[in-house]
């Protein structure tokens, strides 16, 4: 029944084509027909969400999702990783990414489909999950994306890569593809693409940034030791948690006063454990810390200083150079900034405004928060990335929540969720129109 159907909307597109039909109308018809099936794979990836580098049921249902539509699957790539190839005669390739994972978050939003997932993490501790970040909708758009281009291949020419990439939380499964030989195994792409949505922006809209979209983070531990002893005899100790402070403190003064005021750069002390008693003094304090950045310079930087910091900070306290505060980058768990291509941006842009409308494609500012797809165009190959916002909160939500002043649910929010019709509806159309105009067919000479 599944051939007939498909075969029946394959013959169906070429007399709409030959009538004159627009390539928009055509989309939109598309886009509409596949709803019904799209929310039902949403709201099953939403009730059934799983953990970074666990994501197994997940990517069998990509897969499926990629088959259905004609697509040549390799599963478990780079862990949980799905790649799908669509040949389309001679063109550019594309790449076009959706993440998978879900968060540890109890989901308080009261939806019929909400996750009532507990599961046990790679550590062993049982927690709740939650698709709290919105890789439910990616993968529905996706999907969908992969349905309408597929369907409508008398539209354009060239080669799809779609890839269904695993921990973007835990920003290491796009490092996890590249290393398994993403480029090599498979068509290299001229140009890679995704979205993310937003949960500040109206269901419906999307929005662009030209250059720097999200940030370097880097994730930074500090063991801070001391002398311990008795409280009551604090001169006979070198007080670690005294010393923390003072290092807190400095800390401070990178963005402030090391870093030029034109470019951004954070330094947060997130965590902060040590101590046993009122009247111990102890041996050590553990710090942990993010820091963001946009550039790789100022990435360095940061780092640098922390290091003077802690240890100049130690050496005036008086302790010795052995018990220096140990500082460590945790490497797995940084990122680089995302930079979206400038030229692709301008590209995409205005594919945007062509099908969706000016009034529905905004400018938004960068942002520091981090995003692994950074790495697709980081590569000796230099692939040209972009990556758009995609609204995802209901209109009137916005409004209330301009009018009270309270703050809507944020990305990793146990509230957070989108609103699904408009959102993925908008989501395939936009990201359609842009795969279309990069492999537009050319006129034959």
């Amino acid at each position: 029944m599944k051939f007939h159907l498909v075969a029946a909307f394959a013959l169906l597109t070429v007399p709409v084509f030959a009538a004159g039909i627009s390539l928009k109308d055509a989309v939109a018809a598309k886009v509409a027909a596949d709803y019904p099936r799209l929310d039902a794979f949403y709201k099953d990836l939403h009730a059934h969400p799983e953990l970074s580098l666990m994501e197994e049921r997940t990517s069998v249902k990509v897969a499926g999702e990629l088959r259905a539509a004609g697509f040549e699957v390799t599963e478990k790539f780079g862990g949980y990783g799905v790649v799908g190839v669509l040949k389309n005669g001679l063109g550019p390739v594309l790449l076009i990414r959706t993440d998978m994972d879900g968060l540890p978050v109890l989901e308080e939003t009261g939806l019929p489909y909400a996750s009532t997932v507990r599961t046990k993490d790679l550590v062993g501790r049982e927690v709740p999950v939650m698709q709290a970040c919105g890789h439910d909708i990616h993968m529905a758009v996706f999907a969908g994306t992969a349905r309408t281009l597929a369907a409508l291949r008398d539209g354009w020419s060239g080669t799809l890569v779609l890839i269904a990439q695993p921990a973007e939380e835990r920003v290491i499964g796009a490092r996890a593809m590249l290393a398994a030989g993403l480029y090599h195994k498979f068509p290299k792409p001229d140009f890679a693409l995704a979205l993310h949505d937003s949960a500040g922006r109206s269901a419906g809209t999307v929005a662009i940034t030209e250059g720097f979209v999200t940030a370097n983070t880097d994730t930074v531990t500090i063991t801070v030791r001391g002398i311990g002893g008795h409280g009551a005899w604090p001169h006979k100790t070198k007080d670690p948690i005294v010393l923390s402070a003072q290092i807190i403190l400095a800390l401070q003064t990178i963005v402030s006063r090391e870093i030029s005021p034109t470019d951004p750069a954070v330094v947060t002390v997130g965590s902060i454990h040590g101590g046993t008693k009122p009247n111990i003094i102890s041996n050590e304090v553990k710090l942990e810390l993010t820091l963001r950045s946009y550039s790789d310079t100022v990435r360095v930087r940061l780092v640098e200083a922390v290091r003077r910091i802690c240890r100049g900070t130690a050496l005036a306290a008086g302790l010795p150079e052995e018990l220096a505060p140990e500082v460590k980058v945790l490497a797995e768990e940084g990122t680089p900034s995302t930079y979206n291509d400038p030229a692709l941006t301008r590209r995409v842009r205005a594919a945007l405004e062509r099908w969706l409308g000016t009034d529905r494609v905004a400018t938004e500012e960068p942002a520091m928060g981090g995003e692994d797809f950074s790495n697709y165009g980081r590569t000796a190959e230099k692939v040209p990335i972009c990556m758009f916002w995609l609204g995802a909160v209901a209109p009137e939500k916005i409004t209330e929540s301009e009018r009270t002043g309270v703050p809507l649910p944020s990305l990793h929010s146990s509230k957070f969720a989108p609103v699904p019709e408009p959102t993925i509806k908008t989501g395939v159309t936009a990201m359609t129109a842009v795969a279309l105009d990069l492999l537009a067919k050319k006129p034959t000479p």
